[in-house]
């Protein structure tokens, strides 16, 4: 048998990518050979369609590999995958970050494995974002501080893939950062499946700006430190006061709104409405006007009308979103909204492609108000960086690369600004 280093293929979220960078180190320690490992997305049927694509594709790429699959798609359906006649091995999400899992897939137990490993997500109170250093680009590091989610939004089937919510505590995540900065990382991110409900199943019950002013406070040393996606209407008045008062907290939110229309909302089972979220983000700007906002709308959630339709659609210039994640809804059997009236697949798909060119006139507005502007840009490789709002900066000449440098903004061509530097910060 020919063998060599486990293949893997990762779909969906940057947890997912996260988790995959553990996975690989979990296999080499355990001398697992000749293995495709493919690491599943569950948030839309198309992310679950493209997996089994993959699968069959790596297996003719692949024929004499043994083929293991595991994550969203797999936890919430480990039966389907198991009946593929490409699969071998099915992991849970809690079995895959476990190193016991991966030692029993190594060559010499190949046959006593078993199939199916996948149980209960719901019982699980850990998380493992404790397994690895230096998830990311060489200048940029993420940190999974949280897993999981309480709500059950009614369209949503990642909690059955990811379990209830479940905190790192935060003298872990310190530590984690502070081995991080020393390293040479000039910028965290953290990142959880809800990040806003942080601290809710820990000793005191610490809120998510808590763990951030305590980051900020015991590592001095880290330059720039980033949140991933939020849930507005849960955000604390800690996590404000960082808005308000810490530079070194990037100016760039990514928001859980999903939709613009008060009823929708409520059908969604969403905990916010939509004056909430153009509450949230004025008093951001308020304090901090060189914040930008990010957000995930979904297109087509069913009985939607024109009307409702049009009240996201509107939401974008209401809030000034620049950086959008377009969604077209995709029914999920096993939640409340695949029972509901459904919106024509041509209307949604239509729908989908207005928010996303409205997305895009946002990101071109966002770039034209750059030109003239300073920026102290990350440089994620030798041509390209990022501002701290997270817009990408190109430079014609080769930079330090995991340098800060501070740059003149001279153009842009729509979807990329382009840079010319004035030094190092």
């Amino acid at each position: 048998m020919d063998r060599k280093a486990p293949v893997f293929s990762n779909h969906g979220c940057r947890l997912n990518a996260y988790e995959q960078h553990a996975m690989q180190e979990l296999a080499t320690a355990a001398g697992v050979e000749n293995a495709v490992v493919v690491n599943t997305c569950a948030v839309t049927a198309e992310a679950v369609r493209k997996a089994r694509q993959d699968i069959r594709k790596l297996k003719r790429e692949n024929p004499t590999a043994r083929v293991i699959v595991t994550g969203c798609a797999a936890q919430t359906d480990p039966d389907s995958f198991h009946a593929m006649d490409e699969v071998d091995v099915v992991l849970g999400n809690t079995e895959k970050m476990q190193a016991e899992t991966w030692r029993s897939l190594a060559p010499d137990l190949i046959g006593q494995t078993e199939p199916v490993q996948v149980d209960d997500i719901m019982s699980v109170r850990e998380t493992a974002g404790h397994l690895i250093d230096g998830f990311g680009t060489r200048s940029r590091a993420y940190v999974q501080v949280q897993n999981g989610c309480d709500h059950r939004c009614t369209f949503c089937i990642i909690p059955f893939g990811r379990g209830n919510s479940r905190s790192v505590p935060a003298g872990v995540v310190v530590d984690q950062i502070k081995r991080l900065v020393q390293r040479g990382f000039q910028e965290v991110v953290l990142t959880g499946v809800d990040m806003t409900s942080w601290g809710a199943d820990l000793p005191g019950e610490p809120r998510l700006g808590d763990l951030v002013l305590r980051v900020l406070k015991l590592v001095p040393d880290l330059p720039r430190l980033r949140i991933s996606s939020i849930d507005s209407i849960e955000v604390d008045d800690a996590l404000m006061q960082a808005i308000a008062d810490e530079p070194r907290l990037m100016p760039h939110l990514h928001l859980s709104l999903q939709h613009g229309d008060d009823l929708i909302l409520k059908r969604m089972k969403r905990r916010h409405l939509r004056d909430d979220a153009i509450r949230f983000v004025t008093e951001a700007r308020r304090l901090r006007p060189d914040m930008t906002f990010g957000a995930d709308i979904i297109a087509g959630f069913p009985t939607e009308t024109d009307a409702a339709f049009e009240n996201s659609l509107k939401l974008v210039a209401d809030c000034d979103l620049t950086w959008l994640h377009v969604f077209p809804y995709s029914r999920r059997p096993g939640t409340p909204a695949a029972r509901m009236p459904q919106v024509d697949g041509k209307t949604v798909k239509s729908r989908a492609a207005r928010l996303r060119a409205a997305g895009e006139a946002a990101v071109q507005r966002h770039l034209a108000a750059q030109l003239g502007q300073s920026h102290a840009v990350l440089m994620e490789n030798p041509r390209m960086g990022r501002t701290p709002q997270f817009a990408e900066v190109h430079f014609d000449r080769d930079q330090a690369e995991s340098a800060v440098i501070q740059t003149s903004i001279t153009g842009h061509d729509g979807i990329v600004l382009r840079g010319t530097p004035a030094s190092s910060c």
